[in-house]
């Protein structure tokens, strides 16, 4: 438990500090965001807040997750830096996306074919890896099978797997940069899924395998570890959602949200809960399916389901103050989360 402490404490700190530092940084090199000329009006003031915020709670994360190691003496182990690799490879594709972005000054950064092949390459490394490396139980971080509570039904094959893989990194890390359209949208969100990979991971190390062959224990490597990553970029996140809440004097840009998308979908992979990922994630998933909606009813029927899509601009489009709709989707993500930790639990309320 002290690593957990450890590791969220001191990326918190460090990013509470280090992002007016980023802040500054950006504003002397001109690094601005770019507004979508076609998104609603009052986010046309918003043009040139500094953005690639993401790059400082990647770092604090980071740091965290090493502070915490070298105070306790433990070492890392392959489950952590496997997550941590996945995030900082993706939060890397979207830094240069944001950067010809801010460069280029357009709305639009890295064609999206280029963007897919550098959330591919990463991918496939994270997935490969992660199928490898077994402990002296012959557990290896993941296991190519599905799964919601734990691994479940017949193997699906390694290069199935990878595939698998692939599509939620990709959807997960799309579905938090489409979320991230207000101020404060994803990281807080973000931070309540992290939260509950803490409580998984910390309960999956007290019922683990490795200790004692129980009923209902969990085959996972390194749940502890797990629970140290998610606390260090929970510290992070939190840590920048001071700076990033509305009104934000810094956004996060591709290069936090693919980072927290990569990061989630690696904890869900890792602690074998890939399908309770979407319920824990219920506001991301939900914001996605309105993009998908709106497209796809746009494309038959040549009328617009919502006024305008990602469905946060259909409420501020509604009247909705900013604020409102942030607070509203806030308690909407700590619903699903409470909804997904108690699915997580279920099995192991006493049975009459």
């Amino acid at each position: 438990m002290t690593n957990i402490i450890i590791a969220a404490g001191i990326a918190l700190v460090f990013v509470m500090v280090g992002t007016p530092v980023w802040i500054r940084i950006v504003n002397r090199l001109g690094y601005g965001q770019m507004i979508r000329d076609e998104g609603p009006e009052a986010h046309l003031n918003k043009r040139g807040t500094p953005t690639m915020g993401g790059t400082v709670f990647i770092v604090g994360s980071l740091v965290g997750y090493a502070a915490a190691h070298l105070f306790t003496g433990e070492a890392p182990t392959i489950s952590g830096l496997l997550v941590l690799f996945l995030m900082t490879g993706l939060g890397l594709v979207g830094f240069v996306d944001d950067y010809i972005k801010v460069f280029k000054q357009r709305s639009l950064g890295l064609r999206s074919g280029a963007k897919m092949i550098g959330i591919v390459l990463v991918g496939v490394v994270f997935a490969v890896a992660s199928l490898n490396f077994p402990n002296g139980y012959d557990v290896t971080p993941a296991d190519p099978h599905l799964s919601f509570l734990r691994d479940f039904g017949p193997s699906i094959g390694p290069y199935l797997f990878v595939v698998w893989a692939l599509l939620l990194i990709a959807a997960m890390s799309n579905g938090v940069n489409l979320t991230d359209g207000l101020d404060g949208l994803a990281a807080g969100p973000a931070g309540m899924v992290l939260a509950a990979y803490v409580i998984i991971g910390n309960w999956q190390l007290r019922n683990s395998c490795a200790a004692a062959l129980a009923p209902n224990c969990y085959s996972v490597r390194d749940p502890l570890d797990l629970a140290v990553v998610a606390a260090a970029v929970l510290g992070g996140v939190f840590g920048f959602l001071w700076w990033n809440a509305p009104p934000a004097k810094i956004f996060m840009g591709d290069t936090g949200s693919l980072a927290l998308g990569g990061v989630l979908v690696g904890l869900a992979i890792l602690t074998r809960t890939q399908l309770l990922l979407a319920i824990l994630c219920g506001l991301i998933v939900m914001i996605t399916l309105s993009v998908i909606i709106q497209v796809g009813g746009f494309k038959m029927t040549g009328k617009r389901v919502f006024k305008m899509a990602p469905l946060q601009h259909h409420f501020e489009l509604s009247g909705w103050a900013e604020t409102t709709i942030v607070v509203r989707f806030w308690l909407m993500s700590a619903t699903f989360v409470a909804i997904g930790i108690g699915l997580f639990y279920l099995e192991w309320m006493p049975k009459k």
